[in-house]
């Protein structure tokens, strides 16, 4: 039985193993990783027993705007419905029930969070890359 949980009592040293699966998570250290955890404004888990199987934040105002960031779940449970689970568990969350606009950035899951109601029409993003601009 899959259990979702919104505590952020999240260790670095239990995320990182799920982060090193996917290709743009890969090598975050451990500090980072620390540090993420303790300014995300919402963090949704997904466990079986006491394996994290699946991870996603939120950073928010809790009123106009919310960013999904890092979701990801464990290779052998893709494909089960988890990451929908885990998806519904962030947009249906009691503390976001009053946020207008959820945006979220992926280069390869279009379709997945397409099923959700997300909608890559609202092309307005831009992004200012630090590692482009330092002297």
């Amino acid at each position: 039985m899959i259990i979702f949980s919104d505590s952020k009592d999240l260790t670095p040293q239990g995320l990182s193993p799920l982060f090193e699966q996917a290709q743009w998570s890969r090598g975050r250290s451990l500090d980072d990783l620390s540090s993420m955890l303790t300014h995300s404004d919402l963090v949704i888990s997904a466990w079986e027993n006491t394996r994290l199987i699946g991870f996603g934040r939120v950073l928010t105002d809790y009123v106009f705007r919310a960013s999904i960031w890092d979701v990801i779940i464990a290779e052998q449970y893709q494909g089960q419905d988890i990451g929908t689970q885990l998806m519904r568990q962030i947009l249906d969350h009691p503390s976001l029930k009053n946020v207008e606009l959820f945006w979220l950035c992926t280069r390869d899951k279009q379709a997945f969070y397409a099923t959700l109601g997300f909608s890559d029409q609202e092309q307005t993003g831009m992004v200012w890359d630090r590692s482009k601009h330092s002297t």
